[in-house]
Formats: structure tokens, sequence, C-alpha cells
């Protein structure tokens, strides 16, 4: 029998928390502190000194020897430069640990070497971190030993944001602004903010050590660039939800205990539909908490997977023909009173201020659909999206059958007088209660699908931070309320007015309302008539973040400036081309010297049998060997024009200077030719004896973990 886990005894026994702050801090400076933390203020410094000292003392006890400034670059993975307490030797050869309000406060690491886009010159260095104090400080426990972590924002010498956290946290500030102006015009003095919650569902693949030191690719890219399909995949649909086998039960185990050590609220684990596919989900928390909390999910998994003897993948798509990886970003908008103003009520056609908030959220997704979409691209979810696995790449929303019925009243008569109710589900089992039946169905092809009280966004890529995505839905949801608040607040008759915007809103916008099968191809045939863009790729997408809407709308709300939305253009432009180029030399390099070797080595075996066999015996049937010496032969001419094909185009596009086309030169020509290389690869691997061939299969990384 495992041990006991006593999870309350060690739920956030690692986070510098209100308890924590309680108990160690005067009782004015502790005020001033919750005060800060919940009115989003700026830190009174004439307190920081305090703080920082009572954190030191906390950490120190702990066992903790460094800190560090833990924050999000715009590379989509924590960054952090640790900082040990002690102090110059005093003349006596001793040391004190020390740690001062402005340690805690800011720090300043080289911001040279992180993606600018251009706003920053390579020789110029010096940026800053600033504690984002609503965000708890941790302590992290590892092989380097016990470190503090204090979550902060990235930005320039020039005050430029360089991370993922600032942004987020304007459109936080911006989204509860115009959200407090709804709930004033119904009525609502009670709450003085509206909160962004959001839960992301961490998708995630587990593979033996050992065989993935064996694979370049993975080692390299994150995903297999080669690989033909085992004679099983996913089509028994018993791996989702399966038992969990005793060593990803260890993993999950300690993973669970880590994560509830800092707080982080892992709740729910499963088998996904792949095999050696897994999920984590967490309950929600307060947007820029719940991205922290992302982040430390995906470390802890990657660190705890290496102490099980295995490697945690998640890269997008690692395997070919098997399910992908992505992370629902479940995201809703919560008052401090407790209201949530995406609850619809039993009778949805009756809430009005639910009705506004509806037609506003599909307002402001129709019209940035494009930025939405952006948010999730990167080069994994290329291989994904519109896959018939996840999401398609076109932006619709899904409101179920309750909610389009309601829409369809409003918008054919001008009024809406019922809601269709839920009922009761008849198991036809004596021994068996009957169950609740919900009035909508849910649907798992929309990539955003209203949820009962939530919106939740289906196409971010596992391996992404989940900032981009929530700072696009907090800021385009900012802009709808603030155009209703604008006109409603003026109005003579509030209630025709608030009538005619829902009904117009709806009107105007229900192209965007899709309750169907979002993989049918007849879909993309119908969301080309409505007008709905489909953007299939990374490069693609990137250029809706600088659109005359995206900057005019972004600054309007000191979001992002023009400048920086250009810079992250640039960034993400030359990401792409740096993965693509990774990958393409990885393939260069793999099919060099080790597939092709191997298809030789084979071939030869094969020509030796048919020589000594017809040596031996004239007269023998030598038909297989030559058939199979003749299929060898011409798969090992196809990959020797396409590795030579690859390598030349590779090397033309990586002299592209303009960012912008070397990136749609390796999708349009590039990455085509990988695919070329890859082709023949994975017919020789059904061919090539198994001893010979260079690398596990997918067999043995999927099957044998």
């Amino acid at each position: 029998m495992s041990e006991v886990v006593n999870v309350a005894e060690i739920f956030g026994k690692n986070v510098f928390n209100e308890t924590v702050m309680r108990e160690r801090l005067p009782k004015s400076v502790f005020k001033k502190l919750k005060k800060t933390i919940e009115d989003g203020a700026e830190l009174d410094p004439s307190i920081a000194d305090v703080v920082a000292h009572a954190m030191k003392d906390w950490a120190i006890e702990r066992g903790a020897t460094h800190y560090t400034h833990w924050f999000q670059p715009l590379t989509g993975i924590t960054a952090e430069k640790h900082d040990s307490f002690i102090s110059a030797p005093t003349s006596e050869g001793k040391v004190i640990m020390e740690f001062s309000g402005k340690e805690l406060i800011k720090g300043e690491p080289d911001a040279s070497s992180f993606p600018s886009g251009g706003l920053r010159a390579t020789f110029e260095a010096r940026g800053y971190t600033a504690w984002d104090c609503t965000s708890p400080a941790f302590l992290r426990e590892d092989a380097i030993g016990v470190t503090l972590c204090i979550p902060t924002a990235f930005c320039s010498y020039t005050g430029e944001a360089l991370d993922k956290k600032t942004p987020l946290l304007k459109s936080m500030e911006a989204v509860d602004e115009q959200a407090l102006r709804i709930l004033r015009l119904f009525g609502n003095t009670t709450s003085k903010r509206v909160v962004p919650s959001v839960g992301a569902e961490q998708e995630y693949f587990l593979v033996d050590r050992e065989k993935y030191l064996q694979r370049k690719d993975l080692i390299y890219t994150g995903r297999t660039l080669f690989g033909a399909m085992p004679p099983k995949g996913q089509e028994m649909d018993d791996h989702y939800f399966g038992t969990i086998r005793q060593r990803i039960a260890s993993f999950m185990k300690d993973v669970n205990e880590e994560l509830w050590k800092v707080g982080v609220t892992a709740k729910t684990q499963h088998n996904e539909a792949a095999p050696a596919q897994h999920e984590l989900a967490p309950i929600y928390a307060k947007a820029n908490i719940a991205v922290d909390h992302n982040q430390i999910v995906m470390q802890t998994l990657k660190r705890v997977a290496s102490r099980h003897g295995m490697k945690c993948l998640l890269h997008e798509k690692p395997f070919a023909g098997v399910n992908g990886s992505g992370k629902h970003n479940n995201w809703s908008l919560t008052a401090d009173d407790g209201t949530n103003l995406m609850n619809p009520g039993d009778t949805p056609h009756e809430n009005i201020q639910f009705l506004l908030v509806l037609s506003c959220i599909l307002k402001a997704v129709d019209r940035h659909a494009d930025l939405l979409r952006e948010s999730a691209a990167d080069v994994g979810n290329d291989h994904r999206l519109g896959a018939n696995e996840a999401p398609p790449a076109i932006i619709s929303v899904f409101i179920g059958e309750q909610l389009e019925d309601v829409v369809d009243q409003l918008c054919s008569t001008g009024e809406a007088t019922h809601s269709k109710v839920g009922g009761t589900l008849k198991t036809g089992v004596k021994t068996l209660p009957d169950l609740f039946k919900d009035a909508t169905d849910r649907n798992r092809t929309s990539p955003f699908a209203f949820t009962g009280n939530k919106f939740e966004f289906r196409m971010v890529g596992s391996s992404d931070s989940i900032s981009s995505p929530n700072v696009v839905l907090n800021t385009i949801a900012a802009e709808a309320f603030k155009e209703a608040a604008d006109i409603l607040e003026k109005a003579e008759d509030f209630d025709t007015a608030v009538h005619d915007m829902i009904k117009e809103q709806l009107a105007a916008h229900r192209r965007i309302i899709f309750n169907g099968n979002g993989y049918a191809d007849a879909w993309v045939e119908e969301a080309e008539k409505r007008g709905l863009p489909n953007i299939k790729s990374m490069v693609e997408a990137i250029p809706a973040l600088t659109t005359e809407a995206s900057v005019r709308m972004f600054e309007a709300f000191n979001v992002f400036t023009k400048a920086e939305l250009e810079s992250r253009v640039e960034i993400e432009y030359e990401a792409y081309s740096k993965a693509i180029n990774i990958e393409a030399r990885t393939m260069i390099d793999m099919a060099g010297k080790q597939i092709i070797p191997a298809a030789v080595k084979y071939a030869t075996m094969l020509a030796d049998s048919l020589s000594k066999v017809q040596t031996a015996c004239p007269d023998a049937d030598v038909s297989v060997q030559a058939e199979l010496l003749t299929e060898t032969s011409a798969y090992l001419s196809d990959m020797k024009v396409a590795l030579a094909n690859l390598i030349d185009v590779t090397e033309k596009c990586g002299i592209i200077e303009n960012n912008k086309e070397q990136a749609n030169a390796y999708h349009d020509i590039v990455v085509p030719a990988m695919e070329a290389l890859r082709a023949p690869a994975d017919k020789l691997e059904m061919m090539v004896d198994k001893e010979l061939w260079p690398m596990p299969s997918y067999g043995d990384l999927i099957f044998e973990v």
C-alpha cells in the first residue's frame, strides 16, 4: 500500500500566500499588501523591505538558498536567473543572508539574449523584471535545492513589454473596467472588480527515456520526423479514460504532490485518446495566476518524468497518425461578489444581462476571428488544427440548442418568450437513478464552445503559453463591452435600447454561430459562404496582429503599442523559420547518417542472399528476394533525390533576409520537401529488418512505456 497523502496538509505549503503573510507581517503591512493585491495597485515602497525580510526568513526556514525573478519571455517558456541570499563576507569571514525590498520588486536580467523583434539592438542589454504581487511567490524543490520563485513581468530598458505577463495584466485591467460598466447598467453596485477566470486542461505524451534518446528528431524538435504507423493506433478507443498503468500512476502521484505544494489545484487526470497520451486539469484561477500555474505544470511534468525514467512530450503533434495534444482554455468573467457574467440562469431568454454579454462576445469573436486564431498559432499546431482530432482552423462559436433557439426567436420575431429546458434521462435500470438531462449537448469539434457558464477555447497548442489567447479574449471582450456601454449609458429608455442592441448584435454576428460537426468538409464550404476566415497555417495567421483593427484596439486599451505588435510579428516569423530549419536539418542528418545506411545494408543483405541462393541452387525461387531488393532500391533512390532537394531548398531559404519572406518560403517550399523525404523513409521502415532499423518505432515509443 502506498503512503497516505494528506492533501489538505501539503496544499500550498510552499506558497507565500495570505495565511503566511498574515502570520509573518505586521498587521499594518499585511493590510497594505492585501489591498495592493486586491486593488491591483502599485506596491508601496515603504513596506517592500518588510515584505522582503519576511519572505526571505520564510524561504530560508524551508531550505531556500537562492531566489529568482521567474518570468515568461517571448520564447514561450519561463526564464530565471538565480541569486543567493548571501551578502559579502564580513571581516570575520561570516556571511549574512540578505534580501531587500528593492531586490524583491525589481531585477535586472540581460534583455539582449531574449527575442525583441527589433525593439532592442543586440548590444543593448538592460532589461527589468517587476514583481507581480497578485501572483504569490513560491518555493520550488528540485535537484538544485530550494529556490524562492518570484513571479514577475519583464520589460526593456525603454519600457516595451518583452514578456507574456505584462500584456496579460493590462488586458485584465481593460476587461475589468468595461465589464463593470455593463454590470452598473443593470443596477449592480456591489461588484468592485471583474476578473477573468481561466482553467487550462494540459495534454501531454510520455515515452521511455532510453527510447527517446535514440531518436534525434525527438531530442532536437520534440516530434518524430520519420515513423510508420504500428499495426494498432487508437482505433479501438481503449486508451481514453482507460486504467492508468502503474508506471504512469506513480508519475502522476508525484506530479500531483509537487503541484499541490506550490498551490496548483491539480484536479483531474486521465488517459487521453492516443496511446501514451494523458491529461491534467486544474480548478479555475484568476487569469494571471492560471497562466503562471500552467507554466509550472509544464515544467513539473517534464521534471518529474525524468525522475521516472521517461520524457514528457509537449509538442502538439509528436506522432503522425494519432491524436495530437492541445490545451483547452476555459474562460469566464466573474465579479468579486460572485456574479458570473456568463451564467445564463435557468431561463436565459429572460436574463437580459447575460444576453447582452453573449451578444457582445459573439460580436467580439466574429470581428476578431483572425486575431483569436493567431493567438493559437505555432509551428506544432499547424500539424494539428483541422486534422479531425482538434478544432478546425475556422473560428466558430458553439452555443448549444437552448441558446441558439433564444437567438432565433430574437432575430426572427424580436422577442424571446421561452427557453428550452432539460429533462430526465431514463436509464431503464431499476437500481440506477434517473439522470438530469441538460438542455444542451456538448460539441467537441467547436473551437470556441459555450459550456454552461464559460467559453472553452479549444485551439491552444499543448506547448504554448495560455497568455496569448487570454490577452486576446480579454481585450476583444473589453472593446465590445465598451462600445455597448458607450451607447447604453446615454440611452433615454434603457430597456428598449438594450433590447434593440441585443437583437442587432445577434443578427449582425450570428454567422459565427455553428453547432454542427466542425470536422465535416461541408462546414468548410459553409464557412466560406458565411465569409468566415479559414487560416490554415501559422504564417498565414501572423499578419492578424498588425491589422488596422488590431492595432487600434490594442492601443486604445493600452495592451500593446503598435511597435510591440510589430515586434511580435517579427519574432513569430523568425521563430517559425528557425523551427522548420531545425526540423529540416534534423531530417537531413537522420536520413543521411541513419536511415539510408540502414536501408543500403538491408539491400546488401538481400543481394547477398539472392546471389548465394542462386549459386547454391540455380532452380530455387528467388523472386521474393529480387522483388524486395528492387522495391528497397527504388525507395532508396526516391530518398536520395528527396534528400538532395531538401538540402538545396533549406540552404536557399536559410539565406533569405526578410523574416516574413523567409517564413513563407520555409512553409511553401521546405515543408513539402520534408514530407517528400519522409514518405519513402516510412515505406522503408516497413520493409527493413527491425534489427537494422536505427531507431525505435512508433510501436516501441507509444506502447512500451
